[in-house]
């Protein structure tokens, strides 16, 4: 639970690391092996390791926090349809800004 947190309250990091790795961008599909890697990779960055199978509950555990935010919709099982926009600009940094129904990530 506490990695769940800590994922949730570093959202914007986490997407900004993940976009590094992953196309992420308004309406593209993302799956949960790819939000697993993303966050073994992520935590392993502050020095915090997890096996795949605790990253694969940790990745199901912040997919379904997003899902509930509205941040990402179902579309399959193990596969989400991004529902906000990321901007790149010149320092390609990412902070979510939200809009009505739809977030925007850019800085």
């Amino acid at each position: 639970m506490q990695y769940l947190n800590l994922l949730l309250n570093e959202k914007k990091a986490f997407f900004k690391f993940m976009k590094t790795k992953y196309p992420l961008f308004y309406n593209s599909n993302i799956f949960l092996r790819d939000i697993q890697y993303a966050i073994k990779s992520y935590l392993e960055k502050k020095e915090i390791n997890l096996t795949y199978p605790q990253a694969e509950k940790l990745a199901i555990e912040f997919a379904a926090a997003l899902e509930k935010d509205g941040e990402l919709v179902n579309i399959a099982p193990n596969a989400w349809k991004i529902n906000f926009m990321i901007e790149q600009n010149n320092n390609t940094a990412a902070t979510m800004l939200e809009t009505d129904n739809v977030k925007e990530v850019s800085q």
